[in-house]
């Protein structure tokens, strides 16, 4: 395949963009999300980029500065976050495009970069990509609702139930 991947930094001209791409593969991605997204940005919480294919949006992925996960906020190890590729563009480099702006930004502030991934099947194409990249589990297990699951916890399989990668950036 032989076509420009661009990256650029969310403003609100892609809002409804992304919004509309991603209900027309069935997922309810509302605007006004990525316009809250966008005070964040501005507020210096997160960085959001865009990823487009000769102009068509393709997918995007979040930078939280000060993460939700515990150990990460404790260690000052930014999170990536919210990473998403249309289906239709998976599996050409967009995700991997995506991944290399946001761990420049990343080295901008910190040696370590950390990821969080939900366990089930769809997520399976974001756990090689991250083995792939050199990411590692934590080794603090899974976490959900606000904590990390020990022996005996019970959990249900949803987007909440993930494990923790870092990978050093040097």
């Amino acid at each position: 395949m032989n076509f420009t991947i661009s990256v650029n930094t969310l403003t609100e001209s892609y809002c409804e963009r992304i919004s509309a791409a991603f209900a027309a593969q069935g997922w309810n991605k509302l605007e006004a999300g990525y316009l809250n997204l966008l005070k964040e940005i501005q507020l210096g919480h997160r960085a959001m980029l865009v990823a487009e294919v000769e102009g068509e949006f393709a997918g995007y992925v979040t930078v939280v500065w000060n993460a939700d996960y515990p150990p990460f906020r404790e260690a000052a190890i930014p999170e990536i976050s919210d990473f998403k590729v249309l289906k239709r563009f998976q599996r050409q480099g967009i995700g991997s495009a995506l991944l290399d702006e946001a761990e420049r930004l990343i080295g901008q502030r910190s040696k370590v970069a950390g990821i969080g991934v939900g366990l089930y099947a769809d997520y399976g194409t974001a756990h090689r990509l991250y083995i792939k990249r050199g990411y590692l589990p934590d080794g603090r297990g899974l976490f959900q609702d606000g904590r990390i699951l020990t022996y005996g916890d019970q959990a249900t399989v949803n987007d909440d139930l993930a494990l923790y990668f870092t990978r050093n950036l040097d």
